[in-house]
């Protein structure tokens, strides 16, 4: 399976390291959906290359399409497709049989609400201990799907491809016009 993930890119780092396509910014979690960096550190991704874009504009939407828009830390946002063994085990929150299984409720899973994510995500964690993460509907699109991949499953993620963002790159492109960044 191939999932994408947008994010601050160092050409020279290595996978792992930070700046790397693979690089699990644990010190810098706690804010996200599924974040809970005292017990596991996670990378996001999706399902396709424009919903990981849209994940990193959403906050200046509407405004304009700026090339600072495009810089984190001091770096260029790429967007990296990784590998995902087939056979990992994903938890499913957008299945019913899952959610019913984990006593969820859609509009719990769903929030924005981190006092309630964040917990859920643990809990699934601390119960899962083999799942290498969750699967879940973007808030943008509910189409979308979206990951939360746990560190555990770092060893097993691979790096297909990374390119860095350019203006006339098709993921930002589609983002931006989703976004109705001008």
């Amino acid at each position: 399976m191939i999932v994408y993930r947008c994010f601050a890119w160092n050409r020279r780092a290595a996978p792992r390291r930070e700046g790397g396509a693979l690089w699990i910014p644990r010190e810098h979690q706690g804010d996200g959906r599924h974040d809970n960096p005292d017990a596991y550190g996670c990378l996001y991704a999706t399902d396709r290359e424009a919903s990981s874009v849209v994940e990193q504009l959403a906050p200046w939407r509407g405004q304009r399409l700026a090339p600072e828009l495009l810089v984190r830390r001091g770096l260029p946002l790429a967007v990296a497709a990784l590998e995902l063994p087939d056979d990992a085990e994903l938890l499913d929150l957008d299945e019913p049989r899952t959610l019913a299984r984990e006593r969820l409720r859609p509009s719990r899973v769903a929030t924005r609400e981190r006092a309630v994510t964040q917990p859920q995500a643990l809990e699934l964690f601390t119960r899962h201990p083999d799942a290498a993460g969750l699967r879940w509907w973007s808030t943008y699109e509910s189409l979308w799907a979206n990951y939360t991949l746990f560190d555990r499953a770092g060893g097993v993620l691979r790096v297909e491809a990374a390119r860095a963002l350019t203006p006339d790159d098709e993921a930002l492109v589609e983002a931006a016009a989703f976004l109705g960044l001008g």
